[in-house]
């Protein structure tokens, strides 16, 4: 499943706000169309966010350092956008080709994703029961995913895993994304509300949990889709190993613990009104719609990278691998 496709001097962008009713793909052609993709998750999942952004950084014209940032400024919270905007703008001060170096980008993030995959893979067992959370997969990166990746390419290596997939509110990846994708690959895949992963857990239908990860601090806290940090306090309370599945890429040095991840607040209406046919509150209720939340690194078993399966203490263990 292609998600970001470059053809002949074109970019495609399927568009995940469709999924899964309809596949259809976007080809912006101004700052402001790359910026709505980012800003109204057409595009999301950290990897693809920065693929996405370095043809951006490749195909439009002008001042690039302030395209930079103004491509940065539509995900604060996705710390692989800047550092894709970082790595292009290093290469057009450098005199590179800028659309090979985005090419480069994308080409690594397939390596990157069969590496984590492959790792994640180790830690699981033919026929376990597997809950994730958001989504992960081919649709957040480029190839097999990051959360997702081990179940992809165990089912191609012919392993039988057993899928509850959380449907992830307000925006439902869960559902429209992850569910579409275990489908559609074929891997046995049950959609819950958010609230029954504590039932299945307790049920003993859960082996390990899978998460990705947008950004990871130098301790170990994670960003995750907002209520990933609850299902790690269930996973901890019924000793289930959680995983965090993540591109090296994703660890921030600079940002010391959880505390100083930025947060964005999202509009009101995601909660009210995005995926009903009439308002599910009143107009003039308030609500409080953070996209992330943070995962404390002690409710973590392991943080999976391309370069490795790190564990606790992650203050020491991720300065290892830097």
């Amino acid at each position: 499943m292609e998600n970001i496709k470059y053809e002949n001097g074109v970019l495609y962008l399927l568009d995940q706000t469709q999924l899964p009713n309809e596949e259809s793909y976007l080809t912006p052609k101004t700052k402001e169309e790359y910026f709505f993709a980012i800003k109204s998750l057409q595009v999301r999942g950290a990897p693809a966010i920065g693929i996405f952004a370095a043809y951006a950084m490749a195909l439009l014209d002008g001042d690039k350092e302030e395209l930079k940032r103004y491509l940065d400024s539509a995900r604060p919270t996705a710390v692989n956008l800047s550092w894709a905007t970082g790595r292009m703008l290093k290469a057009y001060q450098d005199g590179k080709s800028l659309i090979d170096e985005a090419i480069a980008i994308h080409e690594e993030d397939k390596a990157m994703c069969r590496k984590i995959s492959e790792y994640g893979l180790s830690l699981l067992h033919d026929g376990d029961g597997i809950l994730t959370h958001c989504n992960a997969g081919a649709l957040a990166t480029s190839a097999y995913g990051t959360g997702l990746g081990p179940l992809l390419l165990g089912k191609e290596k012919g392993y039988t895993f057993h899928v509850y997939t959380d449907e992830t509110r307000p925006l439902l990846q869960g559902a429209r994304l992850t569910s579409y994708e275990l489908e559609k690959a074929g891997v046995d895949v049950t959609l819950i509300c958010d609230n029954m992963a504590s039932l299945v857990m307790k049920q003993g239908k859960i082996n390990a949990v899978l998460v990705g990860a947008d950004r990871i601090a130098a301790n170990g806290d994670t960003a995750n889709k907002i209520g990933t940090s609850g299902v790690a306090v269930l996973a901890k309370y019924y000793g289930i190993p959680f995983y965090v599945l993540a591109p090296y890429s994703t660890i921030d040095y600079s940002c010391k613990t959880g505390d100083d991840i930025v947060i964005e607040e999202r509009e009101a209406d995601e909660i009210k009104s995005l995926y009903f046919e009439k308002p599910t509150a009143l107009p003039e209720t308030k609500c409080f719609n953070p996209a992330f939340d943070v995962t404390d690194s002690e409710l973590i078993t392991a943080i999976i990278t391309d370069k490795g399966i790190i564990r606790a203490p992650y203050c020491e263990n991720l300065k290892k691998i830097r």
